[in-house]
């Protein structure tokens, strides 16, 4: 494998197509497109400081690299990609790749970023930024933490683990998605989606998790939680008190108390769901 090391690399596609490389300690800069449609690349202790460095690349390794705000849209079409270590301050990173595997990353301004990705594992990773992870597919998450608006709208074929997310609309749309030991604050969380499963989970919504088709909730915790389930088929195990629950279309519902809860007969049928409580509100 070819080797560089400590170079300032300039000027467009500067290692346009390049294979079997290794680079250290390099700066890219002044130039779109430095390593286009390379392949087998592994980088270490570099940094990109501008537009587009890794697009249609294959087989990329990144160790303690950093993508800096003006290294906007850094990776996309791009495949089977490791990253350890890596800053990324740039919005837009990561869309329609394929196999991406990404450790200890901190995602400094994530808006709009990891969209339209397929089999992704993120573990210990930090995301500042909105739209985080739209439409993404076979994805799985551990020890994830996310602070920005309208997280994994469109996920499918998920599993969650271990995060910690403050994210207003969070998982709408979503398909085949379990999220476990997690703690989500947001509002609106889970509307229109299928198969959505939380398990010991703590959720604080307004209005969330309505409009879903087989919502599965297994020791779960709900605070501050108004207007719940609108709309939705229910299999939930609560374990706190429910401020209030309007409207699900069917299922079981067990909770340590409900205050307030709404059914409109002309709306649902109040016989396809049964209420249990440990206590009266």
């Amino acid at each position: 494998m070819t080797e560089i090391h400590q170079q300032r690399l300039t000027g467009e596609r500067a290692l346009f197509r390049s294979e079997n490389l290794a680079v250290y300690d390099t700066l890219f800069e002044d130039g779109e497109s430095p390593l286009k449609e390379s392949r087998n690349i592994e980088l270490y202790q570099c940094m990109f400081r501008w537009k587009y460095p890794l697009w249609y690349c294959q087989d990329i390794r990144l160790k303690d690299c950093a993508v800096f705000e003006t290294g906007r849209a850094g990776i996309w079409y791009t495949n089977h990609l490791t990253a350890e270590q890596l800053v990324v301050d740039a919005p837009k990173c990561f869309r329609r790749c394929d196999g991406l595997a990404l450790h200890h990353v901190q995602f400094q301004h994530a808006a709009e970023t990891l969209w339209n990705c397929a089999n992704v594992t993120l573990k210990d990773c930090t995301v500042n930024g909105d739209y985080f992870g739209m439409n993404c597919t076979e994805l799985d998450a551990e020890d994830l933490v996310v602070t920005g608006n309208y997280a994994f709208d469109g996920l499918r074929n998920a599993t969650i683990r271990n995060a910690r997310m403050l994210t207003k609309d969070a998982f709408w749309n979503t398909e085949n998605v379990t999220i476990s030991d997690s703690f989500i604050s947001g509002e609106y969380i889970g509307w229109n989606s299928r198969h959505l499963t939380f398990i010991n989970c703590t959720i604080e919504s307004l209005q969330g998790l309505c409009y879903i088709e087989d919502l599965v909730m297994k020791n779960c915790r709900l605070l501050n939680t108004t207007l719940s389930f609108e709309y939705s088929t229910v299999d939930a195990d609560i374990r706190t008190h429910i401020d209030s629950v309007k409207n699900p279309s069917g299922g079981i519902l067990r909770a340590k108390s409900i205050g307030e809860l709404i059914f409109e007969p002309d709306k649902v049928d109040t016989s396809a769901t049964q209420i249990i409580t440990e206590v009266q509100a």
